[in-house]
């Protein structure tokens, strides 16, 4: 007779990151409000801001290999697939096109608000903890002016593309050699050409692995990041950082509900149809914050609504990875925020910089929550702003993430419909 099964404990059922981020501020502060400066020889806040640095740290780690084998492999399997004739154009002309019009949103609304035009003091409180102070900044960028339009094409061509990794401001370079690298690795002969993309694309899958895990820190990075803040402040440093995230939400509003709708009637589509088709897929890309882990649901709910599965296959994966509107534009919202908590100016040919690098580093975000912080630390290197000022606006990324995952997919969704009805024609 075979024994009754025994019986299981009830699993526990881990709370969800975005909560884990919502506690860990809470408690963040709390923890500034409540805590002493200093316990006898013991000082908390610096303990905790020591913390802090070693988390953001570990995600400038990734930046190199994170971005190289992205954009290597996603660019190898495109011609591998030999995707570059008519399907493969349309789908890249729209991607960047809607991810352009997505950063110049994201510059206008954050041109327009200021949320970090701030008290003096406040200012000098919420870059305490980066290691390079506002005096320094405007002194950088202080020598900079019209003709480094130049110098930014320059950049794009490295000397010695070893070296160019070895620094943040040179990703640009590294980016354009990937690019040109991905692309002739497609004219090697098949069997090496797979072998040789496929060695890529392992690499991309461990940094994916790697970034995950570290991301799962989060909590820890942003009490620590916060707390010594608040304890600092007060709560002062909350009034910009609300006005940073209206901003942001109200950017992405107007390129999901606005700028996309238009595009689709342009091409006879019905924008209430689509959000009525796609809306699971957008529902699961809010709550899960990845566009990767959304994909297998965004193509059923386009194939079920009529798309034809030929599009979907090819646009879909390939959106995943490289068409990150609401990435982008986030992006392009926080390197200026920074610089306005900073009280520097950044000029027409350095926001222009910026358009560029969000719409490179773009393509090698990877489709997994919150990495999009090893992009702007790409970003604020190449415009001299510290990339530990990144630490500013922690605590409000998770659910910033949630919402541009969503326009992020949705952008998606609307290429694979758009380019399915450009096809018909």
């Amino acid at each position: 007779m075979t024994p009754p099964p025994t019986p299981q404990p009830p699993s526990r059922q881990k709370l969800a990151l975005h909560w884990q981020i919502v506690l860990a501020l809470a408690l963040a502060v709390i923890a500034g409000l409540l805590l002493p400066a200093r316990i006898g020889f013991f000082d908390p806040m610096g303990f905790l801001a020591f913390f802090g640095r070693l988390f953001l740290q570990a995600l400038q780690m990734l930046v190199v290999p994170l971005i190289v084998s992205a954009v290597i492999s996603a660019i190898a399997k495109l011609g591998g697939e030999h995707a570059l004739g008519r399907l493969g154009l349309k789908t890249i002309a729209f991607y960047l096109g809607s991810t352009t019009i997505a950063v110049i949103i994201g510059l206008a609304v954050s041109n327009t608000l200021q949320p970090g035009r701030v008290s003096p003091d406040v200012s000098a409180a919420m870059i305490s903890a980066a290691k390079v102070s506002a005096p320094e900044v405007a002194e950088k960028l202080s020598h900079h002016g019209a003709g480094d339009i130049l110098g930014i094409l320059g950049r794009m061509v490295p000397p010695n593309v070893i070296d160019a990794a070895t620094r943040n401001s040179d990703m640009l370079a590294l980016i354009t050699f990937s690019i040109l690298f991905g692309f002739f690795i497609t004219r090697l002969p098949e069997a090496r050409r797979e072998s040789f993309a496929g060695w890529w694309e392992n690499l991309y899958d461990v940094m994916v692995h790697m970034a995950t895990w570290i991301i799962r820190f989060t909590p820890y990075g942003v009490f620590a990041l916060v707390a010594p803040t608040i304890a600092r402040t007060g709560l002062e440093a909350f009034l910009p950082l609300a006005k940073f995230f209206i901003g942001v939400v109200l950017a992405l509003g107007l390129h999901m509900f606005v700028a996309l709708p238009l595009v689709m009637l342009a091409f006879g589509l019905s924008p209430a149809r689509h959000f009525r088709m796609v809306i699971p897929a957008l529902l699961t890309a809010f709550s899960t914050a990845s566009s990767a882990a959304t994909l297998p649901l965004t193509m059923s709910c386009l194939e079920n609504g009529g798309v034809p599965r030929r599009i979907c296959g090819f646009t879909l994966p390939l959106g995943a990875t490289v068409n990150m509107d609401g990435t982008a534009l986030y992006e392009c919202a926080v390197v200026l925020f920074i610089a306005q908590i900073y009280g520097v100016e950044l000029s027409l040919v350095s926001q222009a910089s910026v358009v560029i690098l969000a719409l490179l580093t773009s393509i090698g975000v990877a489709g997994i929550p919150a990495a999009s912080m090893v992009a702007i630390v790409v970003i604020l290197g190449a415009v001299r702003l510290p990339a530990e000022a990144i630490g500013i606006v922690l605590a409000v990324d998770r659910i910033l993430d949630m919402c541009r995952t969503s326009v992020n997919v949705f952008s998606d969704t609307v290429a694979a419909a758009v380019i399915a009805r450009s096809e018909e024609k």
